[in-house]
């Protein structure tokens, strides 16, 4: 990376809120793809089954409002186009560099257990590799730009998914 590039991943990660529409594209695209080109379910429908999935959505969620929260409490930016002030290494950053990605992934599958839509499955894959390429890379670069070794420690210590 040439000086300029460091500096300009130094300011953000980017310049355009990549999450926010790359989720929002993709669960309007399994609510429309379920009701144009319908796939079969191909779970189980019992009790232990709906739990398991509701359970994962819900997982998902409360790892997005712990994430949220500890950016907060560390009063740094939540938004992905802005820079970020803080290395945060609290709360669920302890286990996962992307918690709120991976919240979001996993409050797709929640959705797709309780409207049994496959397509919520195949679209957050979808939303994980879109998100992985152009904003957590960037995001990888920024953080590394920014905080250096107390990042690239970090790194060493919590996975970027699971």
């Amino acid at each position: 990376m040439n000086h300029s590039d460091q500096t300009s991943a130094a300011e953000r990660a980017n310049s355009f809120p990549w999450p926010p529409v790359l989720l929002a594209a993709s669960v309007a695209a399994a609510f429309a793809l379920g009701r144009l080109a319908p796939l079969n379910w191909p779970g189980t429908d019992d009790g232990p089954a709906r739990f398991m999935g509701i359970a994962i959505g819900v997982i998902g969620l409360v790892l997005i409002a712990s994430a949220v929260l500890t950016l907060r409490n560390h009063e740094t930016t939540v938004l992905p186009d802005k820079a970020t002030t803080t290395l945060v290494t609290a709360g669920p950053y302890r286990f996962f560099r992307n918690p709120i990605y991976l919240g979001e992934v996993m409050a797709m599958f929640g959705l797709a257990e309780m409207t049994k839509n496959i397509w919520f499955v195949i679209t957050g894959a979808a939303f994980a590799l879109a998100v992985t390429w152009l904003q957590i890379l960037p995001e990888e670069r920024h953080l590394e730009a920014r905080f250096g070794d107390d990042y690239l420690d970090y790194k060493r210590r919590a996975r970027r998914w699971i």
